[in-house]
This record gives C-alpha cells, structure tokens and sequence, in this order.
C-alpha cells in the first residue's frame, strides 16, 4: 500500500514538472511573439522578408507632417520603383532599401513589409494573385527644419541632429557628404570607393575626439567629487604643467584669474587639466559608464560606441588630455546630442524615437509610439549645475554669436584637434534651447569635420537652425 501512494506521489511530481514546463514554453512563446519575433523578422538574415515582399507592396515613410520621404509606384508594366521625393536630403536618416538596407528603411523594413488593409481586401488580392499595400511609417522628421540643417551644412563634411530633450523625438539629423538613395543602384560602386565615405552616417558612426564639449562631463565630475564649485580659482598664463606633461590654452590664449564658471565659459585648457589633474580616474571612468560611454546606445539605427579609456593605471598624460577632451576618447555626434538631452530633461534621457506611429494605407493607427524613460544620467540638481555653466558659455563665453531675444541658449562649444598636423580641428557646437514658456525645446549638435573653432563654424550653424525652429 505504501508503495502505492509512493508511486501516485511521483505521478504527480512528473505530471506537474510537465505542466510547468508547458507553461513556461506557452508564456514564453508568448512573449516572442509580443516582443522579440518583430527584430528577428527584420533581421536581414530572415528569408521571409522575401516571402513578404512577394505578397506586399512596400509602405511609405513619411514625414511628421504625412508628406512623403520614401514611397513605391507602379509602372506602367508592373514594377515597383522606390522613389525619394527630397533626393539626398534624408538620405541617411531614411536610407534606403536595395542594395542592403539602411535608415528607417531598414529600422521598420518589417512593418513596411506588412499590410493592415482591411482582411476583405487582403483575402481579394491573395485570391486575385494581387499584392496588398504595406503599412505606412509617420516618422518624427520635421521637414522644413531638415531642409534647414541641409543647407547650412552645405558643403561642409559633419553632422547636424536637432532633437525634443522631453519627448527624445528626433526631429533631423544630417550627414554630409550624402547621396541620392533615388539613384543608389546606378551609383552603388562608385559610392563605396569614395575616400570621404558618404554613405557613412556621420552622425551615427563618425567617432571624433569631443575637444571642449567634453569639458561638461569633466565639469560633472568635478561636481561629484566637490560640492563648492564657487571656491575654486586658477590663474591662467596660457599652460599647465604636471609632471613634465604639458597642455597649452587654444591658440596660445592667455585667460587670466578665473573662477570654475568662467574656465567653463572660456573653454580655457589649462584650468580644466588642472582639475582633470585631480578627479579621481576610476570615479571620472564611472561617471563616464552613467553617460553611456563605452555601450551601446539605445537606439536602433547601426551605430558605433563611444570610447572612454581612462582608468586608474593611466598616466599623467592621459589624465590631462582626457579632462580637455582630447586623447584617447571618441564620441559620436548622436552621443553628444543625447548627452545634452539629458542635461536639458533634468538628467532624465528619454528613449530616441524617430517613428511616431504606423498607419495603414488608408491611415488608420496600426501602432502609436509615445514618450518613454530611458534611463537617468544624473540627478537634477546636477543638471541644473550644468545648464547654468552651460548658459555662461552664452552669455560671458564662447558661444555668445547665439544670444537672441527669442529662446534661451545654453551650450558648449569644442574644437577637437585631430591628426599630425598641428592646429587641424573639428569645430563642434552641442547645446538646447528654449522659449519664453519653456514649452518649445530643442536640443542640437552639430559637428563640422576640418573646420576649425566652434565659435567660428558650428556656433553661427547651430544659431540658424535655432532661428529656423523658433522664428
């Protein structure tokens, strides 16, 4: 008897083993399909985007204004031409879609790829031997401020993205040298033998020494570790030396007494490798690691990771060059921008968008994205302490060309040194803006490869794009 019950208890030990398991494979089936089929669909390896593209018309990305950047038509004898109405003016933020794909062309291939048309209308076509029409992608991208970031990039090589600190809603982004994904079949070739890469988007994937820009995370740091930022002072005769390392003040510039402010305003070297010379380099890496550096970035367009290096083997020298922005350390434009979203959005980074929703064809909502937390940089009263230097860097600083009695600017410019040749630089410029309400903010980096002094190039491109958003 006593082995009886000892058997029905291991019966019913293995039929509940059982019907865990099976509940553990139906709950996770479930959540493949909720949340991870969509990426391994788009995934360019899956042989059913073919399958789909045979049934389904390629949908429309669109403007978020509804006017078209990419769309398919019909010839005559049947075939599907992708057209991209502004030529190469979204050429990398739309990409394309032959050839590979590439942009929000590749980010949404899948949606693009499917047809939410009416179940009547899809039964017709399959019955008729007839393709559906694939949804259709609203983007983020504001057209007339595109157009303007365009243009005043002009014939410069460098970036321009502008973005909404609150909602994290991408509202441009240029790469320029571009191309014309109209013609990308005919141009293909050609197009990868360039030695100025312009398939390349340099927003994304350009990874360039931040220069002076990045005086706001060695700002931070200095916070972190001294909570009395008024104390500080530094006597600037236009060079720092430690320890038989030397860094010069740009040009040769001779600053003065200063004050923890001003040395910010003025991008003055010689004050920010003094405090460099004395930030903790494990605590300065870990500040770092909180700003995204060294990691993926949360988005989906391909993107290459900014790198950080310094640590508490490093040298003087490393030590001092980090602290300025030069060195070792890389950074993205598109890392610089949300780095400056946040410092906008009281250290909160809200999750990049450039889709607003998915339509059908016929322009009922298949999808609506909204604002989501991506994760917190720093606390808000540091970014308070932030934006006030940064305001200084307008009012009293380098990038006083941005004072308008229309918005309220705050920033930091940076002229990155790059290659042998002494004095050659990339001008940067990275800061938000807001208006008298507060409601309307922008935040905008921009990055000129070549150029020269942020004051001088990326300062007078970032104002034009601030004086299209808000006038």
């Amino acid at each position: 008897m006593e082995n009886k019950k000892n058997s029905d208890i291991s019966i019913y030990i293995v039929m509940f083993i059982f019907v865990a398991l099976f509940l553990a494979m139906m709950g996770y089936f479930a959540y493949y399909v909720q949340f991870s089929s969509p990426d391994d669909i788009n995934n360019s390896y899956n042989p059913r985007q073919e399958k789909l593209a045979a049934k389904v018309i390629r949908g429309a990305i669109l403007s978020s204004d509804r006017k078209p950047l990419a769309c398919t038509e019909l010839t005559p004898d049947g075939r599907e031409i992708r057209r991209y109405p502004y030529g190469g003016i979204f050429a990398h933020v739309v990409g394309y879609s032959t050839k590979g794909r590439y942009g929000i062309e590749s980010i949404a291939n899948i949606s693009l790829l499917t047809s939410n048309a009416d179940i009547s209308e899809r039964i017709s076509n399959e019955m008729a031997d007839q393709k559906s029409i694939g949804d259709n992608i609203i983007s983020t991208l504001d057209i007339e401020l595109q157009k303007c970031a365009y243009e005043t990039m002009g014939i410069y090589k460098g970036s321009i993205m502008v973005a909404e600190p609150k909602t994290g809603r991408i509202l441009a982004m240029v790469s320029s040298p571009g191309f014309d994904p109209g013609t990308i079949d005919q141009q293909w070739d050609e197009l990868n033998e360039m030695t100025t890469s312009p398939l390349m988007n340099r927003t994304t994937q350009g990874l360039y020494p931040p220069g002076s820009t990045f005086k706001m995370i060695t700002l931070l740091e200095y916070f972190r570790e001294n909570k009395n930022p008024e104390e500080y002072s530094f006597n600037c005769n236009g060079r720092f030396t430690a320890e038989d390392v030397t860094i010069n003040c740009f040009h040769g510039s001779v600053h003065g007494k200063l004050d923890l402010k001003k040395s910010f305003a003025k991008s003055c070297n010689s004050s920010f490798a003094n405090i460099g010379y004395g930030l903790k380099s494990n605590a300065f890496r870990s500040t770092a690691k909180d700003l995204l550096f060294n990691e993926e970035l949360p988005i989906k367009l391909s993107h290459k990771m900014s790198s950080f290096t310094l640590e508490k083997s490093s040298d003087t020298e490393e030590k001092l060059h980090t602290a300025i922005g030069q060195g070792k350390t890389l950074v993205t434009p598109l890392h610089m921008n949300l780095i400056t979203q946040a410092i906008a959005n009281k250290g909160m980074l809200e999750k990049p968008c450039l889709i607003d929703r998915i339509e059908n064809y016929k322009g009922v909502v298949i999808k609506q994205y909204h604002t989501e937390d991506e994760k917190r940089l720093m606390t808000s009263e540091e970014a308070d302490f932030l934006t006030e230097y940064m305001e200084a860097v307008i009012t009293e600083g380098t990038g006083s060309k941005l004072m308008s009695e229309d918005y309220y600017v705050a920033g930091k410019t940076g002229s990155a040194e790059y290659g042998q040749v002494k004095g050659d630089s990339h001008s940067w410029f990275t800061g938000f803006a807001r208006d008298e309400s507060g409601d309307k903010c922008i935040a905008v980096t921009v990055l000129v490869e070549g150029a020269g002094t942020g004051s001088d190039y990326a300062v007078p491109m970032a104002k034009r794009i601030f004086d299209c958003y808000y006038r």
